[in-house]
């Protein structure tokens, strides 16, 4: 059978995310939810989202196909019952189509004429920004098990202080040495050539995902993904870090998120809890207003090859676009556009091809190619995003 992952109607919801990939493509826990799909199927997937996205997130249809909405997480009993639908049926909870068969000689797809199959069990599903960070709990322990279920960890080192050391698993290539991990709380994933350096303290859930690092006494609460080739120090508290993004110095990071290609310079912090205690609100990009999380505490969500300067200070629920630049003394506003420069004092425009050239060096450091797909995906969110920038 062949699977195609789609958007879904919360595709807006999730950006700035969602600017630079389709949503399949968000990671929480330890992997994204397209690797969590395709682990459970036993089967690649493609994707279907926006147009422009597409060149790098192509489409595969052939004779038979599923659809699956990508705001899903995968559970045992949900793919047992996609692995069974048969043509003209759909299943559906709450109201959301959550898969459907489909052949490519249908013209159209209309569940009118579809059979309904409720799904009564619990799901967990990523409607919004923060439910990044405040679902990554149960995240990170249902693809704990996923990955190291019948499987062995590497040896914990003798110097590690660990407790519950059965709720550790250490991928091939990993070092650490002289750290505290306590899997009590919750499991601890360190993967595959990834390093924890000394001094530091770990509580579960914690994923240290591929060639991750964790520099020399880091303090760090669950639930927190440090996704591939990202690096962490200071203090970081119930955060996700998609991949590529650095948060390496001193410096609090709390209910936060950031996308790939991001860097907070040293001694940056955000405030995650409001002075007044009240309901943290965060800026949609559905509505262009602010928001209820319903949440008490809410960081920084910031979208991909956003960067800050030394002691930036974030307020409670500040969204930052993509590409943007932010520095200098005072809290910037808590809604920074994407492809804005500056600060508290005021941004600028900053130009695709000052921001390309950055890009380039960056991801040159890590071997990673900034390619013509890179750059015609975020000259779309420029000119998309421009409405929101002062020019």
């Amino acid at each position: 059978m062949n699977y195609i992952l789609f958007d879904g109607t919360v595709r807006n919801a999730l950006l700035p995310f969602t600017f630079t990939r389709p949503v399949a493509d968000i990671r929480i826990g330890i992997l994204t939810i397209r690797e969590k799909w395709e682990n459970y199927l036993g089967s690649t997937t493609t994707t279907v989202t926006e147009e422009y996205l597409m060149d790098k997130f192509p489409m595969v249809e052939m004779e038979e196909n599923v659809m699956i909405n990508a705001s899903f997480l995968p559970n045992a009993t949900l793919v047992d019952w996609i692995q069974n639908l048969k043509a003209k049926q759909a299943i559906v909870f709450e109201e959301e189509i959550v898969a459907f068969y489909t052949q490519d000689t249908q013209e159209e797809v209309d569940f009118n004429q579809y059979e309904l199959l409720s799904f009564e069990d619990e799901l967990v599903r990523i409607v919004n920004t923060w439910d990044i960070f405040s679902k990554n709990d149960r995240a990170i322990r249902d693809d704990f098990q996923l990955l190291t279920t019948d499987r062995i960890s590497q040896p914990i080192p003798k110097s590690v202080n660990v407790i519950s050391p059965e709720n550790v698993f250490i991928e091939e290539g990993a070092q650490l040495a002289f750290v505290t991990l306590n899997a009590s709380t919750g499991p601890i994933y360190i993967g595959k050539n990834s390093e924890i350096m000394e001094g530091s303290v770990i509580r579960g859930p914690f994923a240290l995902c591929e060639s991750g690092r964790v520099k020399l006494a880091t303090k760090v609460y669950g639930a927190t993904t440090v996704g591939p080739h990202s690096v962490i120090g200071g203090e970081v508290n119930n955060s996700v870090l998609f991949g590529y993004s650095n948060k390496g110095h001193d410096g609090f990071l709390g209910n936060s998120v950031l996308g790939e290609w991001c860097n907070i310079g040293a001694d940056s912090n955000n405030s995650n809890l409001k002075n007044n205690y009240e309901e943290v609100r965060l800026w949609s990009y559905e509505t262009e207003g602010f928001a209820k999380t319903g949440l008490q505490f809410c960081g920084l969500m910031m979208g991909d090859h956003s960067k800050c300067g030394i002691n930036t200070m974030f307020n409670t629920g500040t969204v930052v676009g993509v590409s943007a630049n932010i520095f200098g003394a005072g809290f910037p506003r808590n809604f920074v556009p994407s492809f804005s420069w500056g600060g508290a004092a005021g941004f600028s425009t900053y130009l695709t091809q000052k921001a390309f050239q950055t890009a380039k060096i960056v991801m040159a450091r890590r071997n990673v190619v900034f390619t013509d797909q890179d750059a015609t995906i975020l000259t779309h969110v420029f000119e998309e995003t421009k409405k929101f920038r002062k020019e």
